[in-house]
């Protein structure tokens, strides 16, 4: 008879099952079976320990704040300049989804959706939590004279996010999600060219080259 583990063991088993099968397939795909044989439990254990799958894929968003968003924040306190600040979070979260792909994919397989969902706020708030980290450092870029005059913070953050989210999607699509961080410093390099001041320190990427 397989030992018992406590209720949170098998819960961050089960998110991580659910993670590692979003990155092979669509996270629509994966059943409760899939996520049971991962662990090793019965499907009606899975129930146990989560009410719905889509408690799991909530799970799994929660876990992805908690991660990507402490790594952002760690890229930027490393750099004391506010630009080059940018830069690292802009380079961590190419790494975060190259090291977790299912991430992003549960995303969008959620917001193809028209109706609102737990899941979707959950992914609202991940969003809002990033913009605000944006905002603070396009803040202190500006205020330090880095930013182009003129530069519309919030249309900058859009630009930031979006730039980052045609990586993704792209590498998604063409199965090559590694190959987003060769890419990532030329694709960064056009942002910061297209915000930073003339006098700002330029970007440290290599021209023509990652």
């Amino acid at each position: 008879m397989p030992h018992k583990q406590p209720t949170e063991t098998r819960q961050a088993a089960l998110v991580a099952a659910a993670l590692a099968l979003a990155a092979e397939r669509s996270p629509a795909a994966v059943t409760t079976a899939d996520l049971a044989q991962a662990v090793g439990i019965t499907q009606g254990a899975v129930f146990r320990h989560f009410e719905s799958k889509e408690a799991i894929w909530v799970a799994v968003i929660d876990l992805a704040h908690q991660q990507l968003l402490g790594r952002l924040q760690a890229a930027a306190d490393a750099q004391a300049q506010p630009l080059a600040a940018l830069r690292a979070v802009f380079l961590a979260h190419v790494d975060f989804v190259v090291a977790h792909p299912g991430v992003p994919r549960v995303i969008f397989q959620e917001l193809q959706h028209p109706e609102d969902t737990p899941l979707k706020a959950r992914v609202r708030q991940l969003m809002q939590a990033y913009r605000a980290l944006l905002t603070g450092l396009l803040q202190r870029a500006q205020a330090a004279g880095q930013l182009a005059p003129g530069t519309d913070l919030a249309a900058a953050a859009v630009l930031f996010i979006g730039s980052v989210q045609g990586l993704v999607m792209q590498s998604l699509l063409s199965g090559q999600v590694a190959g987003m961080a060769a890419q990532a410093p030329q694709v960064y390099r056009i942002f910061h060219n297209g915000v930073a001041a003339r006098t700002a320190p330029p970007d440290p990427s290599p021209e023509g080259s990652p």
